[in-house]
């Protein structure tokens, strides 16, 4: 279930191609043992411009979108697990962070639309 989105800074993809971004978020989020693989949905999104702090220093930012119902300790757990797997790509100069988002089942819809 979760939707992990993946935004960069653009000059990251020379160093890591965006598909090792998605590769690590996805073992983060199988490792926390609260997803099966065919649950996860994955995406990645480069930014041309953005500034950290005002210079233009490269970053990682994961969004994992969960429905409401997890504790906060796994959803730190979550976070943690994703976190530790963007750390092995062992880039230097990055800021890296996670963020695990409940969404309201309420206020979820889903419906998946075949032929």
């Amino acid at each position: 279930m979760p939707h992990c989105i993946v935004e960069y800074s653009q000059n990251l993809a020379q160093e890591v191609p965006p598909d090792e971004w998605l590769e690590a978020v996805k073992k983060g989020c199988l490792e926390s043992e609260l997803f099966e693989e065919s649950d996860l949905k994955l995406r990645a999104v480069a930014y041309k411009t953005y500034m950290t702090g005002g210079q233009e220093d490269a970053f990682v930012h994961v969004v994992v979108k969960i429905l409401e119902g997890r504790t906060q300790a796994q959803r730190a757990m979550l976070s943690e697990q994703v976190l530790h797997q963007l750390t092995l790509l062992a880039v230097k100069h990055i800021s890296l962070t996670v963020e695990v988002v409940e969404m309201e089942l309420a206020t979820y819809s889903k419906r998946v639309v075949l032929d």
